[in-house]
């Protein structure tokens, strides 16, 4: 939940939603839950089946091979890093932004991203359960502040009274192909609920918890987004749409300050600033596990499968993700390039790819329950069907991102398409890795995916522990 940055996507990213989709956003929000609920059902049946902590990496493996799945462990791990580099970015320039508000003094982003970074990367040498509480804070406040908003506007009859229209489907067919752009930036509020599984190793009953914590998570941010979304369109009306196309990044704090109080929104301003350092701790701890789990496996050097002694940490995976993003961050920073543009690039790329393994991970339910040793007493619904609407829905959504590539990284049309390489490159080095394991290291081949979980070695050891 921390990982969405609830805040964050209400006061910033749900005004496109609202632009592309119109007063029909609420809706969109539900679909998407719905589509991403039916995704959970396959997935979670994985988590019970398949007792690894790899998530996307280990269910691709087991169920397509295991070359594509260390290519798609890359993949993930690319991808999050991504969304980790653009994060810092877009914290850096939100705390200098707050500042100003505040009538404080202009400030360089990267010096407040350097603040971030420092703290995130702290918070990531101890077990996950101090992030977890430093979360746990951070989200209660901000959501609170939005639960105050979406009474006080609904309360009141947003500006022109209620209505039912927002999530009327017959509407859906005059929105035309503005429905999958709204999808396509809905789809990215969700992206990383699958990394309840990561933390299989950490956790108590990971069978019980990790299906509940997953379906609990969709659920409640999915229904939570679309309330949202209603009292926002509600607190415009007719106009929600042109105020979403005209001033996105004012809409919520302007509605604030309409419906609760006067100034509210620089109480918002704040809780924007801490919820990104939130979405950054989350981010930077999923990024890790994957680069834990690759290490586990000697895809990268075993060293950074090391857990610490006292905190049973992934430390030094954690470390590892640290230097890669303040090396990104210092390169960026001092690089003639509009930093905006570069966290808008940098996270819908790392957003696509995730969805990719979406995608991938349905198919590999389908693959590994159609063996003949894996059926068990699961429901076609589980095994099958939930699967191939997920590849189909969100695939077409996936299709529909690259074709219309630079609504996901900006720019002109076409401009920026080279940037698809650069996952796809991941996806080869990873396969490439595989490949030459089957040759020349077979031990490591047949492990990869991690067959057996509690894998030890002099190095400090591979499990994680509660």
């Amino acid at each position: 939940m921390a990982f969405s940055a609830p805040i964050v996507t209400i006061a910033g990213y749900m005004a496109f939603a609202i632009d592309f989709a119109g007063e029909l956003a609420p809706l969109v929000y539900l679909i998407t839950t719905a589509l991403v609920l039916i995704f959970a059902v396959g997935f979670t049946t994985m988590t019970r089946r398949v007792p690894r902590p790899g998530a996307f990496y280990a269910y691709i493996t087991v169920g397509i091979g295991r070359a594509f799945g260390l290519g798609s462990a890359f993949v993930a791990a690319l991808s999050y890093t991504m969304i980790l580099v653009g994060l810092y970015c877009f914290t850096g320039v939100t705390i200098a932004e707050m500042i100003t508000l505040f009538h404080g003094p202009e400030t360089e982003w990267w010096v407040w991203t350097l603040v971030a970074w420092s703290i995130v990367s702290a918070l990531g040498h101890f077990h996950v359960e101090v992030s977890a509480k430093v979360l746990s804070v951070v989200m209660a406040f901000e959501i609170l502040l939005v639960i105050v908003f979406n009474v006080a506007s609904l309360g009141q009859g947003g500006v022109d009274g209620l209505s039912v229209q927002p999530f009327n489907p017959s509407g859906l067919g005059g929105v035309g192909t503005g429905i999958f752009v709204a999808l396509l930036f809905t789809f990215g509020n969700f992206v990383g609920f699958e990394s309840t599984a990561l933390y299989r190793d950490e956790v108590r009953e990971p069978v019980k918890t990790i299906p509940r914590a997953t379906y609990l998570a969709v659920i409640f941010i999915g229904i939570f987004y679309s309330v949202s979304c209603y009292a926002l369109i509600s607190a415009y009306g007719p106009s929600s749409q042109q105020v979403a196309e005209d001033n996105p990044a004012g809409m919520f704090n302007d509605a604030l300050d309409t419906f609760v109080a006067s100034n509210v929104s620089m109480i918002a301003a704040v809780l924007v600033a801490t919820s990104s350092i939130a979405a950054l701790i989350s981010t930077h701890n999923v990024a890790s596990r994957y680069i834990f789990n690759l290490a586990a496996d000697h895809a990268v050097p075993r060293y950074l499968a090391g857990v610490h002694p006292k905190h049973h940490s992934p430390y030094r995976a954690s470390l590892t993700i640290a230097v890669i993003a303040v090396i990104a961050l210092v390169t960026i920073a001092g690089l003639p390039v509009n930093t905006p543009v570069v966290y808008g690039a940098m996270s819908g790329l790392g957003s696509m790819g995730v969805m990719t393994l979406m995608v991938l991970v349905s198919i590999a339910v389908i693959a590994w329950f159609a063996r003949p040793l894996n059926r068990g007493t699961d429901s076609v619904w589980k095994t099958v069907i939930a699967p191939i609407i997920s590849i189909i829905a969100i695939g077409t959504i996936v299709v529909f991102a690259m074709s219309r590539f630079d609504l996901v990284v900006g720019g002109e049309p076409g401009q920026l398409t080279w940037l698809l390489a650069v996952p796809g490159t991941a996806l080869v080095i990873g396969i490439g890795i595989a490949l030459y394991f089957r040759s020349a290291k077979p031990e490591y081949y047949d492990n990869l995916g991690r067959a057996e979980r509690g894998d030890e070695d002099a190095a400090g050891g591979t499990k994680l522990q509660v």
